[in-house]
């Protein structure tokens, strides 16, 4: 089967790689408006930029046309609060993907708790074993859909006791969850560990004989 680019919509081209480009981690991103409403949407478009200073990136579309909430709230405040949920909340992610107008709270909707952030206004969810405290870096539009990477900078690591030895996150506490193509998602699964892969060492100069 051979599926030509030029040949597709938006849509079946977003079809297509979202079941390609799998599995991706999940944002789960809370976001304020300036009305004070606190917004919450799951993006599995997202990754790592840079980690001196730690950015992370994620990619915002629009829904009909327009700008999602998310988007324009990080560019109104210049403030988001990106979430790593475990398995106990696929339910939560998904249904905090339904589109609703820009007054009504998805986190209040869901019943979650919230935590007053350290370094942002935003809010952060209680229930997450990660929250990352962000301001907003930079944000550049690619293609013709209006699509925008977000990229954030982040200000403050919240991580569950526990959780992190060394710098080192153990996954496997963790229990992350993962998006697939349509509305699918998968769990952590069998972890394979390989050996630690050597330095290449150092190439040892040599004199010739005189």
């Amino acid at each position: 089967m051979k599926i030509w680019p030029e040949t597709l919509e938006a849509e079946p081209a977003y079809k297509l790689l979202t079941g390609i480009v799998v599995p991706r981690p999940i944002a789960w991103i809370t976001t304020m408006s300036i009305e004070g409403v606190v917004n919450l949407a799951p993006f599995s478009c997202f990754t790592i930029v840079s980690s001196a200073p730690p950015l992370i990136g994620i990619n915002i579309g629009l829904k009909a046309g327009q700008a999602k909430d998310t988007g324009r709230n990080i560019k109104a405040s210049g403030e988001f609060v990106v979430h790593i949920a475990d398995e106990t909340m696929i339910e939560q992610i998904h249904l905090s993907a339904v589109e609703y107008p820009p007054d009504v709270s998805e986190v209040e909707l869901l019943g979650l708790d919230l935590l007053p952030s350290e370094t942002i206004a935003v809010p952060r969810l209680a229930a997450p074993s990660i929250a990352m405290e962000c301001r907003f870096h930079q944000s550049v539009q690619f293609g013709d859909t209006g699509s925008e990477f977000t990229v954030g900078e982040i200000t403050l690591f919240h991580i569950r006791d526990g959780l992190c030895t060394d710098y080192k996150i153990q996954t496997e506490s963790l229990r992350p969850v993962c998006r697939l193509g349509g509305p699918n998602y998968g769990l952590l699964g069998q972890v394979i560990t390989q050996k630690n892969i050597a330095q290449t060492p150092k190439r040892v100069e040599t004199k010739s004989p005189a």
